[in-house]
């Protein structure tokens, strides 16, 4: 059994203890992980702070070159990387494959945006103030960063920390979920192949309860965090510090009249399930108008239980186990407290270990936790409708907005969704799950605060800078 290293300022590094990364379908242990000390964890944040000035000041070629490399390693060690991620995640192979494919384009959007990010010229002569005067525009970082990264995507979610600060030149300090470290440490060696400076990017695989203190330290002035409600805490603890938050939702799928019904049932069925429905944006409420209801909901049962289910190491598995038995637990008794309430399993509904069946439900009450909050699980919840309107109501009414899915072929209803949807995405004739890696991703209400994707999130770690040159003729 392997011993990982951790990454300390860019140089490969052990601390005084080990944990044990297990496999959660089969309990076997996947690798040890060396876990900093705390003097480690100081050198590795001083680190940070100490390059910050060198870092922000890097040639664009230098750190598009590192993103570079960084995207083709990926794709060279794609198979064994994508193995990690089932292993010590139990995604099923072909899903972590998809997974491991995103982040080559993550880093390489990185390597583009790091390559045209030029600022923006503006004339100030529109005013007879400002004659002979022309600013300069530029984004500079805000500081180091803190990327706080969370077990359903060990590998992509990561990327979406590491990659845009090295685009806009700001040190990472990276905490990966404890139960799957080993990924972000395969990142590192990769990352450590490149020319950027030492301290431009740690990663600390510590227990969350010493992420504290990481959260607090001034020289981390920036904290990216996905995860969940944990992250209004670190709010709430360092309100002076820029914070940005993905923190998950209930995503609706909504299916109108004019739906392609076979289409949507094929598509909710898989991305209310595909990870074991370990997925942020993966369908979990399922809002149908009357007129195609009960025409609908028997072509999602049956493509429901279509799904393969099983050992996540087989590439024909689509339904893995959850993260633990604690998660398969508790999706397991939210099942159960609905149908005591009164709502009906159409398919599914048990668990088996870790694994918990695909699950379709109906007639949940509307207080249920099933259709309250985040299951994070293989159930999807059927909410009868009327109309269009009430299918936007239903949506709406949530205390999350991430994204949702709208299928129709109407393009004013379209527009009209894109208008109404208290959301941050909105999908037209798909699931909510859709996300491109260049787009902004985030949401509103519970689901937190900033965004995601390449261009959006080096905005997010930067300031503007302005510079007024004075004394030109335009």
């Amino acid at each position: 059994m392997s011993t990982y290293s951790f990454w300390l300022a860019g140089t490969a590094a052990t601390g005084d203890t080990e944990t044990t990364v297990v496999n959660p379908y089969t309990g076997e242990a996947v690798g040890r992980v060396s876990v900093p000390t705390a003097e480690q964890v100081e050198r590795a944040v001083a680190a940070a702070h100490a390059v910050a000035a060198e870092a922000a000041a890097l040639p664009a070629h230098v750190k598009a070159a590192a993103l570079d490399h960084i995207s083709r390693r990926i794709g060279e060690r794609a198979e064994e990387i994508a193995r990690t991620i089932t292993a010590e995640s139990g995604k099923p192979l072909k899903w972590a494959r998809v997974e491991a494919a995103r982040a080559v384009s993550v880093f390489r959007w990185a390597a583009e945006e790091a390559r045209r990010d030029s600022g923006e010229l503006q004339r100030l002569d529109t005013d007879a103030g400002g004659t002979g005067r022309m600013a300069l525009v530029r984004r500079v970082p805000k500081g180091p960063v803190l990327g706080i990264s969370p077990f359903n995507f060990p590998l992509n979610l990561v990327a979406h920390k590491v990659a845009p600060a090295i685009a806009v030149g700001a040190p990472v300090v990276l905490k990966p979920a404890p139960a799957t470290p080993i990924t972000a440490l395969l990142l590192g060696e990769i990352i450590a192949e490149t020319d950027l400076p030492g301290g431009m990017v740690s990663i600390l695989p510590v227990p969350n309860e010493q992420a504290a203190s990481l959260i607090a330290d001034e020289r981390l002035p920036v904290v990216s965090f996905t995860g969940g409600a944990f992250g209004w805490e670190i709010q709430r603890r360092v309100p002076h510090k820029h914070v940005t938050l993905e923190l998950g939702g209930n995503a609706a799928a909504v299916v109108l009249d004019d739906a392609d019904l076979d289409w949507a049932a094929q598509r909710v069925a898989l991305f209310g399930n595909n990870q074991a429905g370990q997925v942020c944006i993966g369908v979990q409420r399922v809002v149908v108008t009357d007129a195609v209801y009960d025409t609908f909901v028997p072509r999602l049962v049956e493509a429901v239980e279509a799904l393969a289910t099983g050992d996540p190491a087989d590439p024909e598995t689509v339904v893995g186990p959850l993260v633990d038995e604690a998660a398969a637990e508790r999706v397991q008794s939210w099942i159960d407290e609905a149908v005591a309430a009164g709502a009906r399993v159409l398919t599914g509904g048990t668990r088996e270990g870790v694994t918990v069946a695909p699950t379709v439900i109906a007639d949940a009450p509307a207080d249920s936790k099933v259709l309250r909050q985040e299951v994070f699980g293989p159930v999807l919840v059927l909410q009868r409708v009327a109309d269009t309107d009430a299918a936007f109501a239903a949506v709406n009414d949530s205390d999350f907005g991430l994204q949702a899915g709208v299928f129709t072929r109407d393009l004013p209803t379209a527009f009209r969704a894109h208008r109404e949807l208290e959301v941050g995405g909105v999908v037209i004739g798909d699931v909510p799950s859709f996300r491109a890696d260049q787009m902004p991703y985030g949401g509103v209400k519970k689901s937190g605060v900033g965004r995601e994707g390449v261009r959006a999130a080096m905005t997010d770690l930067t300031h503007e800078r302005v510079m007024v040159i004075t004394g030109i003729d335009l």
